[in-house]
């Protein structure tokens, strides 16, 4: 697997045209590597390491019935 770096610097407004090109890249890969680049995306917001995504806390949220 290719490692991905942001690029802060690369990123700036745009207009229709820019979106519709951006568009047609992401479009142009894999499902597989659109996944990916989520991922890459999703560890730099969230700050945790890409290949060891966090875990849901089961302990947090439970279930019950719903009373009518």
């Amino acid at each position: 697997m290719e490692t991905f770096r942001l690029d802060r610097n690369a990123f700036k407004a745009g207009n229709h045209e820019t979106a519709s090109n951006n568009y047609d890249y992401w479009k142009s890969r894999s499902l597989e590597e659109r996944l990916q680049a989520a991922n890459y995306l999703n560890s730099v917001a969230y700050n945790y390491p890409v290949h060891s995504s966090p875990r849901l806390d089961r302990n947090t949220f439970s279930v019950r019935k719903r009373e009518h």
